[in-house]
């Protein structure tokens, strides 16, 4: 009797975008669709995950800040195991996994260990939740740039210097513990106390909350703000909503939140 050849097995990261599973590429949903095993961070649809993936196998190796249940180096393993094994494995990540993702991580090891490996991009909280509460991250005549900036991590001195230097809109994820800090960087580097500033938590959910203030009143502003959230810096936050939109009236029906909106005073 002839032996079956085993299947060749490969690994495909996959952007989930800021939360939604309507969010998705069409290519991540035919991706998930033909899943054996997804390991998925708790940022993404993972509510949908078993409509999205029906033939699959669910790990949750999500983080935490200072709680990382499955070590980067061993979710990178199980992966490679995985597709050695003959699997589709996919690694699900909120927004794009390219964006704070570590997914170039997770490539460079596919590829030491000679696994296909291909990458579906997602949409970025970094643009997505600015804009569903009506902020754009770039405004003709008031920015024409923006810098991303990872919030887990206090700055370095020289880093606070380029960031109030290059104008444009500052954007930060997921930096409420380092609020503090960052304002206190930003404003020795020259940073007027009276740039806009804006925290929106909870993106694209029925909770979304947007709260404004300056540079100046944001520490003080935002003291009951809580992670997941994307922090904006900059003029483009006055243009918040266009002609005044509340932020539901700038997302589907079906998707919009209840769009709390806390403004404070300069």
């Amino acid at each position: 009797m002839t032996k079956r050849p085993r299947r060749a097995g490969r690994i495909t990261l996959v952007g989930g975008g800021p939360g939604p599973a309507d969010l998705l590429t069409l290519r991540a949903a035919r991706v998930l669709a033909t899943a054996d095993v997804v390991y998925f961070d708790r940022l993404g649809p993972t509510r949908d995950l078993a409509k999205l993936a029906p033939h699959a196998t669910f790990v949750d190796v999500g983080k935490t800040p200072g709680h990382h249940r499955v070590p980067q180096a061993e979710i990178q393993e199980r992966m490679v195991d995985g597709a050695r094994a003959g699997l589709h494995v996919v690694r699900l990540k909120g927004g794009d996994p390219f964006v704070f993702g570590r997914g170039g991580e997770e490539v460079a090891a596919a590829v030491a260990a000679g696994i296909p490996v291909s990458v579906v991009p997602g949409v970025s909280s970094a643009v997505a939740v600015p804009g569903a509460a009506g902020i754009p991250v770039t405004h003709r005549n008031v920015s024409h740039l923006f810098t991303v900036v990872s919030g887990h991590a206090p700055l370095e001195p020289h880093e606070y210097r380029h960031l109030a230097g290059l104008g444009g809109t500052i954007v930060v994820l997921m930096g409420i513990g380092t609020l503090p800090s960052l304002v206190a960087g930003l404003r020795l580097a020259g940073l007027a106390n009276v740039t806009p500033v804006a925290v929106v938590e909870r993106g694209f959910s029925h909770t979304q909350r947007t709260t404004t203030a300056t540079l100046g009143s944001i520490v003080n502003a935002a003291s009951a703000c809580r992670n997941p959230a994307v922090i904006v810096i900059g003029d483009v936050v006055s243009v918040a909503g266009g002609a005044g939109a509340a932020a539901s009236d700038l997302l589907p029906a079906a998707a919009a939140p209840s769009a709390a909106r806390a403004r404070q005073p300069a």
